[in-house]
């Protein structure tokens, strides 16, 4: 063969592009959706329970004692933790322009997070629980739970040890104090002493007033990183891209974080007023409480003025609405926790639906709400389309959604608020004026509209699934290339 006819080894093989994971945030982005629809269905049906409570016929395993622990594990940590593992995998490799660290590690947090719900999907109904608010599961999905936590961990902060920009963005700083605060706070919590493997059986490291702060010093701060951090990461991220500006104030982003990581840690007292706790350990839960209200609001007012000079895309931009009315039911929510962390106030309130009404409206307006607009967001990028397949069915389920949550917490308040003035009236002899079965009874009406708002909210899933569904259709699932400059650097932009 002639010299003029060779060719170049690096010509016959040119260098492969390099290209993000997306495999594992299009997995959790679709999953996001499943475990939505599941665990807001196991809502409607005990939502339901409360009107007819012979509604499962007695069937054990269907009971309200065993479906409420299902229900909360499937909103947070099923929807809202792939909704994190979605979100956090596809902003740390944008704004770090480098693939995810770890190759098939992020693939078995995917699967190892899927098999740690389907355990508790099947084990909570069955009665295997260690009987703790928010940490129900026993000891061997404990350790499955802290396996994958920690390979998460190392695939994140991998991918930002490798980094090709020199800036560490804000989001990544609120994903990483989530990943390493619910680290830290599931091995705490969850210590226990296993008794055996089946059935499951274990007792806590804990004992007494002990056991309840740690209870709740978790339970706080689950909501706390959890459902606030982690979610934070969601806004500083998804809000400035979907309204095309950058966030109102970077430095304002900085003390948001710390000032928010700080405090959070010590609000979690505040849940046990009035008990056995120490009255100084009580009231310095209040105080960080009340501390509390100055940097979430700082958030809020940093996500929502993001979109000065561009309001005019409320109006046609319904991914929008989603993320922007989160952030107002955020502020709403940590204006309404602080003040019910005030004694005065927390003994009319506490152990009465005013605490569900307040729990939902962060639950359903800022965490489910920013959620669904990220995902929306995810969605088509995940499937090679520009958009979703419909606009239109994007805004039907914002306002299905939002009357939902505008029925579900208003009923909520008012049933709440009811309960405490029923709860403590007395007669001039001193005796209670009403028996707590009066109570129950003068409840009942709202409890059908807290059923008739979750119904629509859970609804909305069901048009979300179905948009989801015709976008996927036809798409195509490959890996796009990370763009570089003409010399060969990534670019900033993400």
């Amino acid at each position: 063969m002639s010299a003029s006819l060779a060719m170049p080894a690096a010509a016959a093989a040119p260098a492969v592009a390099a290209t993000f994971n997306y495999k594992v945030v299009r997995q959790f982005t679709v999953m996001t959706i499943v475990w939505g629809i599941v665990g807001m269905l196991v809502g409607v049906i005990i939502a339901a329970q409360l009107l007819w409570p012979d509604l499962t016929y007695g069937i054990p395993w269907l009971s309200y004692g065993r479906l409420r622990p299902l229900h909360t594990n499937a909103v947070i940590f099923a929807f809202g933790g792939s909704a994190l593992f979605a979100t956090s995998y596809y902003c740390v490799q944008r704004t770090c322009q480098v693939r995810l660290f770890g190759g098939p590690l992020a693939g078995f947090t995917f699967w190892g997070w899927t098999a740690v719900i389907v355990l508790a999907a099947i084990t909570l109904p069955l009665g295997y629980t260690t009987g703790k608010e928010y940490a129900e599961l026993e000891w061997p999905i404990d350790l499955l739970i802290a396996v994958v936590w920690v390979s998460y961990a190392i695939v994140f902060f991998g991918t930002i040890f490798k980094r090709r920009t020199p800036h560490i963005y804000v989001a990544n700083w609120f994903y990483g104090a989530f990943i390493l605060a619910v680290a830290l706070l599931h091995i705490v919590n969850s210590a226990e002493v296993p008794v055996s493997f089946w059935p499951m059986k274990s007792y806590s490291a804990y004992a007494g007033v002990q056991d309840a702060m740690v209870q709740w010093w978790y339970g706080h701060n689950a909501v706390g990183f959890f459902l606030t951090a982690g979610f934070l990461g969601i806004m500083y991220y998804f809000v400035p891209k979907q309204a095309g500006r950058p966030i109102y104030s970077y430095r304002l982003s900085v003390v948001h974080f710390w000032a928010l990581i700080f405090t959070y840690m010590w609000a979690g007292p505040h849940h046990l007023h009035f008990t056995a706790l120490p009255d100084w350990t009580q009231s310095l839960g209040m105080i960080f409480s009340l501390i509390l209200l100055a940097p979430s609001w700082g958030g809020m007012i940093n996500g929502i003025m993001t979109l000065s000079g561009a309001w005019y895309k409320l109006r046609t931009d319904p991914i929008l609405k989603f993320l922007i009315v989160s952030l107002s039911f955020y502020g709403m929510s940590t204006f309404e926790g602080p003040m019910m962390s005030i004694k005065t106030v927390n003994s009319l309130s506490h152990y009465t639906d005013w605490t569900i009404g307040h729990v939902h409206s962060g639950a359903l307006g800022w965490v489910a709400f920013i959620s669904i607009g990220s995902i929306y967001y995810l969605l088509p990028r995940m499937f090679g389309k520009r958009e979703m397949w419909s606009t239109r069915l994007i805004t039907l389920h914002f306002w299905i959604a939002t009357i939902g949550v505008v029925l579900y917490i208003a009923s909520m308040w008012i049933a709440g608020v009811m309960q405490g003035l029923m709860w403590r009236a007395t007669n001039t002899d001193g005796t209670l004026t009403y028996a707590f079965a009066e109570g129950v009874k003068a409840t009942y009406p709202y409890y059908a509209i807290r059923l008739t708002g979750g119904t629509l909210f859970f609804s909305g899933m069901l048009l979300m699934a179905w948009n989801a569904i015709r976008t996927a259709a036809g798409g195509q699932c490959a890996d796009p290339p990370i763009p570089v400059t003409a010399t060969g650097d990534a670019t900033h932009a993400a």
